[in-house]
């Protein structure tokens, strides 16, 4: 034992199919990174995997957490190392040096579904702050590195829950409790209220802030962007009808990703825009797969990390917001994720200012069509989700040594 501990200088966390816990993976990373261990992150070696140097405590909470590990002589790191670095080769290595603080932006109410970020976070076992209207407006996000959009509609219409839930006692207290807030922080409308968090957030990825957001939290975000100014809101939401020429006065320059959208104007449908395809796509759940691009480890590092996973080919989810119509995409974006045959994107990214916003649409990676009142997934019957790991690359991402974040 005193012989292998002398030559052990490294620890790798695989993350092919050897790994027995690709999500609690993540969870030792970061919580390696808290303690004050310096990782590297090698971008296509063996699925993403983490190296880091030998240390018992490590090594130890691998083994309490499930974790797959090898342990690493310094030539046996030294040669893979100088392999990944060869031009030749797709791959790179990214130190990961701080470990990022997280907000999840999520209301305190109790509401009839749960939240894939949150259920990961959770299982992987790390820590993240609640955040919602209040907080962010009154407080902000500085100190915040990572922000989710937990799903929340900010057009300020409920999830267009109208039609199918409006008499359901959680749909009255979900108006309820956001009327209340709006009024105690001087809104008239909670629409209002919605798109002043919506700014706050864009200012804040501006200065360099990383936000992630799912299903209806996606193209609800840029519709309400788009719309300032412009009443959207029939009465049912409001108390008084939306601006009848409110599509003629969207201005798609202040959304981040998506373009020349059309506003459902009828409230009793479930959906906000046509950015969304859940109602038309044809799709069989046999075959709904999206695949994943590769990118250039040594050049383009931000969306290689995203992408790292032991699949390129992942199968589909719904949610409210299921994939984007990529004719409706901003020819700055960048696309991750698509199903090509049925022309419609399900993971895409961009820039603003300093920081970055990803999309990924749908609710929840291992459960196809989650429904209003289904119990939450549960996690340890799928710790090798590919799904699930492209929630943590972006909560793992913003660790990475800052130079390397831009291009």
């Amino acid at each position: 034992m005193a012989s292998r501990l002398a030559h052990a200088a490294f620890l790798l966390l695989p993350m092919d199919d050897s790994q027995k816990n690709h999500l609690k993976a993540y969870g030792i990373a970061y919580w390696s990174l808290q303690n004050g261990v310096e990782i590297q992150w090698l971008l296509n070696y063996r699925g993403g995997s983490f190296l880091l140097p030998f240390h018992k405590e490590v090594e130890s909470e691998c083994t309490v957490r499930g974790v797959s590990f090898e342990v690493l002589a310094d030539v046996q790191a030294s040669s893979i190392l100088s392999d990944i670095a060869q031009p030749d080769v797709n791959m790179d290595a990214v130190k990961l040096e701080k470990a990022p603080k997280i907000a999840v932006y999520s209301p305190k109410n109790l509401r009839p579904w749960d939240d894939a970020v949150t259920l990961v976070l959770t299982y992987a076992e790390i820590p993240y702050d609640i955040v919602y209207d209040d907080e962010i407006l009154t407080k902000g996000l500085s100190g915040y590195d990572w922000l989710h959009l937990h799903h929340e509609d900010f057009t300020g219409q409920y999830g267009r829950f109208y039609a199918a839930y409006h008499n359901m006692a959680w749909y009255q207290e979900d108006v309820k409790y956001n009327e209340t807030m709006a009024a105690s922080l001087g809104f008239k409308k909670v629409s209002q209220m919605k798109l002043a968090v919506v700014k706050v957030i864009k200012e804040w990825v501006f200065n360099g802030g990383f936000m992630f957001a799912m299903c209806s939290a996606t193209d609800t975000y840029d519709v309400a962007l788009s719309a300032e100014g412009t009443d959207i809101c029939e009465s049912m939401f409001d108390g008084d009808p939306a601006d009848p020429d409110a599509q003629d006065k969207l201005d798609y320059s202040k959304t981040f990703a998506f373009k020349d959208f059309k506003l459902v104007k009828n409230p009793m449908i479930y959906e906000i825009s046509d950015i969304d395809v859940t109602h038309t796509r044809k799709v069989n759940k046999s075959e709904d797969y999206f695949t994943l691009f590769e990118f250039s480890a040594k050049w383009d590092w931000v969306p290689t990390m995203l992408c790292q996973d032991h699949t390129m080919m992942i199968k589909g989810f719904m949610g409210q917001t299921t994939a984007f119509n990529e004719n409706l995409i901003k020819s700055t974006v960048l696309i991750m994720g698509e199903n090509k045959a049925a022309h419609e994107a399900k993971y895409i990214h961009g820039e603003f200012g300093q920081g970055t916003w990803t999309f990924l649409g749908g609710h929840d990676p291992e459960d196809y069509q989650h429904l209003v009142g289904n119990p939450p997934t549960d996690l340890n019957l799928h710790p090798n989700s590919p799904g699930y790991r492209l929630i943590l690359n972006n909560v793992l991402f913003p660790a990475a040594k800052k130079k390397k974040l831009k291009t």
